[in-house]
Formats: structure tokens, sequence, C-alpha cells
């Protein structure tokens, strides 16, 4: 089975020359309007929210994004050191030119690569050493390195992402604090597998098709890679029925949460350990809670100062006067309670 080479600069729509924070805009844009919490049951934009989470995953990490440059596409086998001394090397016109060589993983594990059209030369400063199959040690070096990962490992702990949620409250409640309720929607760990995503028991590898390999495409060149699903073996797990596979279901729940005295508007706060569940036991993600503060036909609120406009008369404010001046302290719910004196 054909794996295509994935454009993840258009996946994210930026350049290739983009910078690390426009390739970070980018993602959180494009993650606000296709997370799954913004489209429940939409599987469509599920899978474009994994296909964006691919691409930020190798782009926002420069040693991935080297690899991904160079070759045209990444993986996690790829040594980065062969990978740069293979987009050294250059290829020319030539004639077809086939080498096998043995993977780390399983012995005796064969990975074909077809070499059509292209001219090694640059790797032997143009001559060919027989007894290295047509091929210089250099050139085995580097793509036996390259894919030297083996047997896929297995999947460790995922950590669950975090979610955000802008919460609105009153005047009141962000200056002398109080407690909030909201509603929120996130994943929790899959009753039925407890995370794992499967339930025992084996199937075909869709990916390969039980061959246990795929062919990779890298710019022009074609060749054959352990199946990186099913780690070669042609078959994967049952996918839990109830999680399909994700290890976490999405549930509502009502929240309670404490405002200190003196939350500002635009304030953030951090609920550790309340985002999305992770998986085969990563810890889950944080919840975020973006304070919008509401006004007063009084008060006027500038950080942590209060500022309040009291009318005076021309006399009084020509000869002085004491005025009552209402406060935060004196003023409650639009009631005034008597207050300082100027």
């Amino acid at each position: 089975m054909a794996t295509q080479t994935k454009d993840y600069y258009s996946v994210l729509g930026v350049k290739k020359t983009a910078t690390a924070d426009e390739i970070r805009k980018a993602f959180r844009k494009a993650a606000r309007k296709y997370h799954p919490d913004v489209n429940p049951g939409d599987k469509k934009a599920e899978e474009k929210f994994k296909e964006i989470s691919e691409a930020n995953d190798v782009l926002s990490d420069d040693k991935k994004r080297k690899i991904y440059d160079q070759l045209g596409f990444y993986s996690d086998n790829i040594d980065p050191a062969a990978a740069e001394a293979a987009a050294r090397g250059g290829y020319g016109g030539g004639g077809h030119r086939s080498y096998t060589t043995q993977t780390g993983g399983r012995a005796g594990q064969e990975v074909p690569f077809d070499f059509g059209g292209f001219d090694f030369s640059d790797f032997q400063g143009g001559r060919e050493e027989p007894s290295s199959g047509g091929f210089g040690g250099s050139f085995r070096d580097i793509f036996s390195g390259m894919f030297s990962g083996g047997r896929q490992a297995a999947r460790g702990p995922q950590p669950g992402t975090d979610l955000e949620y802008q919460v609105s409250v009153d005047f009141w409640t962000a200056v002398r604090g109080g407690v909030a309720r909201l509603e929120i929607q996130r994943q929790e760990i899959c009753p039925t597998c407890k995370g794992k995503s499967t339930t025992g028991g084996s199937i075909e590898c869709p990916e390969c098709h039980g061959s246990g390999q795929v062919t990779q495409m890298g710019g022009r060149m074609k060749f054959n890679i352990q199946c990186p699903r099913c780690g070669g073996t042609g078959k994967v797990q049952n996918a839990c029925p109830t999680c399909d596979g994700e290890g976490v279901v999405v549930k509502r729940e009502p929240l309670d949460f404490r405002i200190k005295a003196g939350t500002r508007d635009g304030q953030r706060i951090r609920l550790a350990g309340k985002g999305n569940a992770g998986t085969n036991g990563g810890p889950a993600g944080d919840l975020f809670l973006i304070i919008k503060a509401g006004t007063h036909p009084v008060f006027t609120r500038t950080g942590d100062d209060i500022y309040v406009t009291v009318p005076v008369t021309m006399t009084e404010a020509a000869l002085g006067a004491k005025i009552d001046v209402p406060t935060i302290d004196t003023h409650r719910d639009g009631t005034h309670e008597g207050g300082g004196r100027t």
C-alpha cells in the first residue's frame, strides 16, 4: 500500500519559510476550527484535526522539521545525521540501480530501495565498489542508519490536550470574588478499554493489508519500509467499540470554580488536570478559563483601580463642600449605603 507524501505546510496554510511563531499561530487557528469539542460527532472535522496536529507535531519541532525539509517526509525511524548526509549527497540522472539493506528491527528483514534514475557517484567520488554490491560503504551506512528504528515501539503514555473556555462573570464577582459555574465538554478515559484503545484480539492491518510493509515516497525516491501502524507484523489489535479506538469518550459535565477577589478582565485561570484525559496512562491536560468581567453603571475598573464619576454643583466646586462618594465597600448591588466624604 503506497503512503503518499504529505505537504504539512499546505495543511497548516503557511509557506515553507514560515517562522515557528507563524506555524504556532496557524495551528491554533485551525485547531479552534476543527477541534472535536467544537464539532462533536463530525468525523471529517476529527480527521482534519488529526491531520493538522500531525503537521504541527513535525513543523513545530526544529529537528523533525529539518528532516522533513531534507527528505520531503518524516518518520521517527529516520536518523537525523543520516538524513542530512543523504540530503548533502545529491541525486543526478543515471541508470536504474537497486539496493537492499538490513533494518535494525528484526533479523533478516530486508528493505528494497528502488533508486531508478539516480546517479550515486557523489557518494564515492564518482566510482562504485564491487564489494558493496554496486554501492559504496558510505551509502550503505546512510540508508541502514536512516531506517534503523526497526519494529515500531510500543505506544507509550499519551498526555491529554488542554482545553480553553471563556467565562463571563459580573462586575461584583470579579471584584469581590465568588463561585462561578460552567458546563464543559471534555474527553474522559473510556470505561470499556480503560484508555488502552483496544479490547483484545487482532485483525489484519488496514494500512499494509497484512503485508507488514508500505511504500514510502520521498521526492523522486521510492522504497518499502516497515508498516508504522502494525510494526511489520501485519496485524493490529481490535479497536474498542465504545471509543472507536481513541481510548477516550466525550462527556459534558458541570464545573464549579472559585473566582478570587480582584480577578481582572482577560485573566487566565488554570485548573490543572481538568482538561482532556490522557491515554495509556498519560496525564490529563489542563483547563484554562479566560475571564470576561462585566461592567458597572457607576464604577469603571482599570486594572486594580476603581474610578467613579461624582456630579457636583457649580457652588460646591467653587466654594468647596462635603459630599457622599460611593465606593465598592458601600455600594452593593446597585444600592448606595453611604460612602466616603470629600
